[in-house]
């Protein structure tokens, strides 16, 4: 092993001792299941914005934007600026609402509406969209670890998995909080010095202009389908996503609910065009590469000292969003499957057994299918179309609750799973992204149940 590897192993395992240092001490806060899926206490706004932001960058939206950029160029920033929309309406429209209604899981929101039937659709929904996304950033974590330490694919996938389920099922919610605000600040260290580093070396904005097409320079240069597309399952994602939900309850009133969505967009700005500008120049450095291996390669081509700081900032991707994957995952399990089926007595010691027992498989099953995905924006991105599903259904919960009915409501949740994936699968044919399906169908639906929908009899008058 080389001199240059000891270091980065060095400064990466010091990162990790801090973060299980951090699990440890916060693990009072676990003893109970409540305190380990909402972390036992209120949190400062700017705290759940950096957790927030953290969650939803993980090594897919990482290292996929640098992907799309290598080939596509700045443009490829719309995949992460469209999450930075998404926060800000999300803060505008139903931050305040969600925190007024005192659910912490969007399965309970929906079914105060809509019934118990939605309830299950919902989390069903909900677990597939996270587990999904879970195996893009094992698969993009792999390739990162196998590529920086120079091991086999396989076994870097396998470790990104074991290490991160295992931090969160011994810290729960209020280790992945504090941890969150660290791997934050490292991830927005690691993408800036990357993209100064490239910058540097192709010779500045006007050489790295010359060395590539003009169309990588268009802000629109991936397609205003693409875009729009982005846009509708990045804004859908925030709205209906299980974690969102449990973090801004975890504020303490609506309107600090409301400011932590928006010092999220905030932060995800700056990160998405760096990101970018990380793939655009490991094209002009690295012409013969694999496109997933835009970011990889360059974090590899510095100073060893740079690439510990690098690889703390990937690991933090990992980690960071897992954490908040397999920890909603679990919650959604607990509250709406365990609980009404296996528990009904509420013994909390049974509650927290199972919330340990479910993190640690929802963080070890997707491993298996990491190991076969490729292209890790696109499978991140069937997660956000299915979570957009959902968020029509929680806009027209919030803002027209007498629209469609409850039995289309359930029916629309499980057609859009169904529909959306298949799309997807079969290639999204037609040139029609399966974002544009997964709001379609559960709009049709709902709006020919309100047509059709059978209204009271007239009273005759007397």
């Amino acid at each position: 092993m080389t001199e240059q590897l000891w270091i980065v192993l060095v400064i990466v395992v010091l990162y990790m001792a801090v973060l299980a240092g951090i699990s440890v001490v916060v693990r009072r806060s676990s003893r109970t299941s409540e305190g380990f899926a909402s972390g036992g206490r209120v949190f400062p706004a700017a705290l759940i914005g950096f957790l927030l932001m953290s969650e939803f960058i993980g090594t897919s939206a990482t290292l996929g934007t640098a992907q799309q950029a290598y080939t596509t160029g700045i443009s490829a920033a719309w995949n992460v600026l469209a999450l930075a929309i998404g926060f800000v309406l999300f803060s505008v429209f139903v931050a305040k609402k969600y925190k007024a209604l005192g659910e912490n899981t969007i399965s309970g929101a929906l079914a105060r509406t809509y019934g118990e039937g939605v309830r299950t659709a919902t989390s069903l929904t909900m677990t597939c969209a996270l587990l999904i996304v879970a195996v893009a950033i094992y698969a993009s974590g792999g390739a990162i670890l196998a590529t920086l330490l120079g091991i086999d694919h396989v076994w870097a996938t396998i470790l990104v998995g074991v290490l991160a389920t295992l931090y969160v099922v011994v810290g729960g919610m209020r280790s992945v909080v504090y941890t969150n605000l660290l791997h934050a600040i490292m991830k927005l260290a690691a993408v800036a010095v990357l993209a100064g580093i490239g910058l540097s070396r192709v010779g500045g904005i006007d050489e790295l202009r010359a060395a590539l097409p003009a169309a990588n320079f268009s802000v629109v240069g991936v397609g205003w389908a693409q875009i729009f597309a982005w846009l509708i399952a990045g804004v859908g994602a925030i709205f209906a996503t299980q974690y969102v939900v449990q973090a801004v309850t975890t504020v303490r009133d609506p309107e600090r609910a409301q400011r932590a969505g928006f010092y999220a967009a905030l932060m995800l700005v700056p990160f998405g065009l760096l990101a970018a500008v990380v793939g655009m120049v490991s094209a002009v450095l690295y012409p013969d590469i694999d496109s997933i291996d835009a970011l990889p390669a360059l974090a590899v081509d510095i100073d060893p000292l740079l690439t510990g700081l690098v690889m703390c900032g990937l690991v933090g991707a990992i980690l960071g969003s897992i954490a908040a994957l397999i920890i909603g995952s679990a919650t959604l399990l607990l509250k709406d499957f365990y609980r009404p089926y296996f528990n009904r007595d509420g013994d909390d010691r049974k509650d927290l057994v199972f919330l340990r027992v479910a993190t640690f498989v929802a963080g070890v099953l997707p491993i298996v299918l990491a190991l076969l995905a490729k292209d890790v924006l696109a499978v991140t991105f069937l997660a956000k179309s299915l979570r957009a599903a959902l968020a029509v259904l929680i806009v027209l919960m919030f803002y027209k609750p007498g629209y469609g009915s409850s039995r289309a409501a359930m029916w629309s949740i499980l057609a859009a799973l169904v529909a959306t994936t298949g799309w997807f699968l079969v290639g999204d044919p037609f040139g029609v992204d399966n974002a544009y399906i997964a709001v379609a169908t559960p709009l049709v639906i709902m709006t020919v149940a309100h047509l059709f929908r059978r209204r009271p009899a007239p009273v005759e008058a007397t």
